[in-house]
């Protein structure tokens, strides 16, 4: 398998100044998606907006884990509420 779709967890802990076990521990709380390509695990592409999200909430606000899980669950409702008003008001609109 190839790692040009996956960033490796070593090479964020460096990046971020972080330690493996904090993503190992958000991969554990079911937080965070991690996959081990040849040995190494890594993080998908699709995940670095969210791992950013993550670290924002940690950094600025101090914010454990599970808190950070509720946070994001809260943010996916919010984006699913906003889909469904617009596509609300776009209904509406036909009838104006």
């Amino acid at each position: 398998m190839s790692t040009t779709n996956y960033i490796p967890v070593h090479e964020l802990c460096a990046q971020y100044r972080i330690e493996q076990t904090f993503i190992t521990e958000l991969h554990e709380k079911g937080v965070l998606e991690v996959i081990r390509v040849e040995q190494s695990l890594c993080l998908p592409h699709e995940s670095i907006a969210t791992f950013e999200k993550i670290m924002r909430i940690h950094a600025e606000l101090d914010i454990n884990i599970e808190g950070i899980d509720v946070i994001l669950n809260l943010l996916d409702k919010i984006e699913d509420l906003n889909k469904q008003l617009i596509k609300t008001q776009n209904r509406l609109r036909i009838y104006e």
